[in-house]
C-alpha cells in the first residue's frame, strides 16, 4: 500500500543532503558516507520508483482521491502506518546498511 513512503522521505532527505554537501563532494574532501550520496541517491530513488511500479500495477495507488485504497476502507490509515511501520522501515534500514557496508569497504571506487 504506501510502504515506499519510507524510502521516499530518505530519498528526499539524501538529496537535499547531498546538495548542501555539493561542493565537498566534487572536491572529494569528505567521509565515504558523504562522497558516495549520488550512488546512495540512485539506490533510493530507484527503489522507491519500482515500489510505486509495483503498486500501481497491483491497484494499490490509484490516479483519484484518496490515492491509496486502503484510505477507502475502515482502519486504513492505522493499516498504512502499520505497513510503513513494518515494511517501509526495515526495507530503509536495509539498504542504508548495504549502502554504509559498501563505502566502508575499502575496494569499492569511489
Amino acid at each position: 500500500m504506501c510502504c515506499f513512503i519510507v524510502p521516499l522521505a530518505q530519498a528526499i532527505a539524501t538529496t537535499a543532503v547531498r546538495c548542501n554537501n555539493k561542493k565537498n563532494i566534487e572536491e572529494g574532501n569528505c567521509h565515504p558516507l558523504v562522497q558516495n550520496l549520488p550512488k546512495f541517491e540512485l539506490m533510493l530513488w530507484g527503489g522507491t520508483a519500482m515500489l510505486v511500479v509495483d503498486h500501481i500495477i497491483n491497484g494499490e495507488i490509484v490516479p483519484f482521491w484518496p490515492f491509496f485504497t486502503a484510505l477507502n476502507e475502515d482502519g486504513g490509515v492505522y493499516t498504512m502506518l502499520s505497513e510503513m511501520l513494518t515494511v517501509g522501515v526495515p526495507m530503509s534500514i536495509v539498504v542504508t546498511a548495504i549502502y554504509a557496508a559498501m563505502c566502508l569497504k575499502p575496494s569499492w571506487k569511489h
